[in-house]
């Protein structure tokens, strides 16, 4: 299981999803980064993002709390939520 005990490890891990799976330039992602504007996600990618952040947490990941997700931020205080919860 990855080391996720603070939030900049988090955001490391999800740059290195979205740079290996989705196949997003690392250089467009920052925690202000929209996930659908900017790093162009669509509704499919944030589940499979979702399966991708149960699969390291280890913990079940509630879909509706990743629907108001919109930025990085939000995805790194979510799983920062999940894995200290």
């Amino acid at each position: 299981m990855a080391h996720l005990d603070n939030k900049e490890q988090i955001y490391e891990k999800l740059v290195d999803i979205l740079v290996d799976d989705f196949e997003v330039e690392a250089d467009d992602i920052t925690l202000e980064a929209n996930l659908y504007t900017d790093l162009d996600l669509d509704s499919i990618d944030t589940v499979d993002l979702v399966i991708k952040l149960q699969e390291i947490t280890g913990k079940s990941v509630n879909p509706d709390t990743f629907k108001a997700v919109r930025t990085m931020q939000h995805v790194v205080d979510a799983v920062y939520d999940l894995v200290h919860n």
